[in-house]
């Protein structure tokens, strides 16, 4: 480990996009879903749209707009949309609460388990998400990620990047911020987990939005204390022997 990061004690990191690969399992869950129904459509748009009603819900509550909502809440907010303009109408509400749930059951990267598993054994290891705490537990025991602790924007009634989010975290494992470090591949997430006073390390998870959308960030930004190209080259990048 280099003398600047050798001071950190935990590692926290986003889940959607840095350690699950959100728009393959949510294209594959609807796909299946409008096979069966007989209905046709962009499944991978339908799955970017989804997705950005979560983000659309975070930013009106930052706007003042609306009240905290869970991520579970926005996603079916969305979804009740989404499924009224694909005209998919023959899924009972047990089945449209089931769909809905697919954010509970997103594959993580190959290199998740690997990488967490390795540097599990050297640090704490934890999520710090804007999920809610029932999917990522839901999504932990869905993908076998090994976690010793769950963190969400959930116990701090806000989401990233209000800088009491990261702070929470290390509040709550009674560390001082910089020993906690963050990890993600959005390098927005990172720096405001800086500006909080945490130390960071951005992974690169380049087909995040697949092919002809968004583009993901492909470098650790100027300021984050380390970049790697997955999780098991973070672990030996933390000095991690495995």
């Amino acid at each position: 480990m280099s003398n600047e990061t050798g001071h950190v004690k935990a590692l926290v990191f986003d889940v959607f996009g840095t350690v699950v690969d959100w728009r393959t399992s949510i294209s594959r869950e609807i796909s299946a879903v409008g096979t069966r129904l007989g209905v046709d459509g962009d499944w991978n748009a339908f799955a970017d749209r989804w997705r950005a009603g979560y983000h659309d819900g975070m930013q009106a509550f930052r706007d003042g707009d609306r009240e905290w909502m869970t991520a579970d809440q926005m996603y079916r907010e969305r979804l009740d949309i989404l499924l009224a303009e694909y005209g998919i109408t023959g899924l009972s509400e047990p089945g449209t609460d089931y769909l809905n749930r697919a954010w509970h059951r997103l594959d993580p990267w190959p290199d998740a388990v690997e990488g967490l598993t390795l540097l599990k054994s050297k640090f704490i290891i934890g999520t710090l998400s804007n999920g809610n705490i029932g999917l990522l537990v839901n999504m932990a025991k869905y993908g076998g990620l090994p976690w010793d602790c769950v963190f969400a924007g959930e116990l701090a009634d806000s989401y990233k990047p209000d800088p009491k989010v990261y702070l929470m975290a290390a509040n709550l494992l009674n560390l001082e911020p910089r020993e906690v470090m963050m990890i993600a591949a959005h390098n927005g997430d990172l720096l405001a987990a800086r500006d909080a006073g945490l130390s960071t390390a951005f992974v690169a998870r380049p087909a995040e939005y697949g092919t002809g959308g968004r583009a993901p960030d492909l470098e650790a930004a100027a300021g984050i204390d380390v970049g790697a190209a997955s999780f098991v080259d973070l672990a030996r990048k933390l000095g991690v022997d495995g």
